[in-house]
């Protein structure tokens, strides 16, 4: 199969579309013919040697999520068969022609969905509803701040939590970001650049954070929130360190939480998936809620593909198709 790997860090090839061995499913794992894979700001990480994946994952591939169609299926498998179309959550190795994953990872292509569409669905849908619903416990009638909110994981997490019944604020870079985000459904979108969120939500009040951005946000998250926040971390693109004001924390009864979902155990994903198909897939078949993919590249392109996410002009999914 041709696969696109991870060549060198610091040249302008850093990926590249190479030949690489047939992978073979275990027992309980179904090998996949991938028709398209998403790009996520882990893949940089990846490409650049500041976040290997876990053991017996490849290291030279990137790639966390595909679409396409079972080609076999281990012995053990019993919910998929050959030529079913689906879309998997990945360790990694995604940017290829073929991949295996374990079966409980997978989740059928909603109808109506491009394989593009549905490759774009599974690290955003699986991190958010970890984060947002299961970690942040996000209830109907509540404010939800994202930061971040024209990311892919931004435009999941706008539309989920509309969907459930939230209230939306979400900090953006741009004008064009927030017309996206508020087509979208948020209430409330915030130009990080020209404007202060916390002086802007205080007065609001916010039950969840979902923040990417680490650093000085976590104290400007705590002033904006209601007693019983949670406030939830997935990424710390601004940095690890910051100082806050442990009073606020204890006066207002704050949780501050968060996780990583790469490395975590199969019988996580495994049930996260269920609990995914059971609540969100639904709002797929509907169109209530609807995959948002900003641009496609061929795996030849990849280099481009990343290019774009580094320049943060993106609103939404950036793909890779065959």
């Amino acid at each position: 199969m041709k696969a696109v790997q991870i060549t060198g860090q610091q040249s302008q090839q850093e990926l590249q579309l190479m030949d690489y061995p047939d992978p073979s499913p275990s027992d309980q794992q179904v090998k996949i013919d991938v028709k398209a894979s998403g790009v996520n700001r882990a893949d940089l990480a990846q490409r650049k040697g500041k976040y290997p994946p876990p053991p017996g994952v490849p290291e030279d591939i990137p790639g966390l999520e595909v679409a396409g169609i079972v080609m076999e299926c281990g012995k053990q498998v019993a919910r998929w068969k050959k030529g079913d179309q689906v879309c998997a959550l990945l360790a990694g190795g995604g940017y290829a022609e073929q991949v295996v994953v374990e079966e409980g990872q997978c989740l059928p292509i909603p109808k109506r969905l491009s394989f593009a569409q549905a490759a774009s669905l599974p690290e955003a849908i699986f991190t958010v509803w970890s984060n947002v619903f299961q970690r942040g416990a996000l209830k109907k009638g509540e404010h939800i701040l994202i930061h971040g909110g024209s990311s892919g994981i931004g435009i999941t997490a706008i539309q989920l939590a509309k969907a459930f019944g939230a209230k939306v604020f979400v900090t953006v870079g741009s004008m064009e970001k927030a017309k996206a985000c508020i087509s979208l459904g948020a209430d409330v979108a915030v130009n990080y650049k020209t404007e202060n969120f916390e002086d802007l939500l205080i007065h609001q009040g916010v039950d969840v954070v979902l923040d990417m951005i680490g650093g000085s946000y976590l104290q400007r998250n705590i002033s904006i929130m209601r007693p019983e926040g949670r406030i939830v971390y997935i990424n710390a693109m601004e940095g690890n360190t910051a100082e806050i004001n442990i009073a606020q924390v204890m006066q207002k009864r704050l949780t501050i939480t968060g996780s990583t979902l790469r490395a975590r155990e199969y019988a996580f994903k495994k049930q996260l998936a269920a609990e995914i198909q059971d609540q969100v897939w639904p709002l797929l078949e509907s169109g209530s809620f609807t995959p948002q993919v900003y641009k496609t590249f061929s795996f030849e392109e990849a280099m481009l593909a990343h290019e774009l996410m580094e320049s943060s002009e993106h609103i939404g999914k950036i793909v890779l198709v065959r």
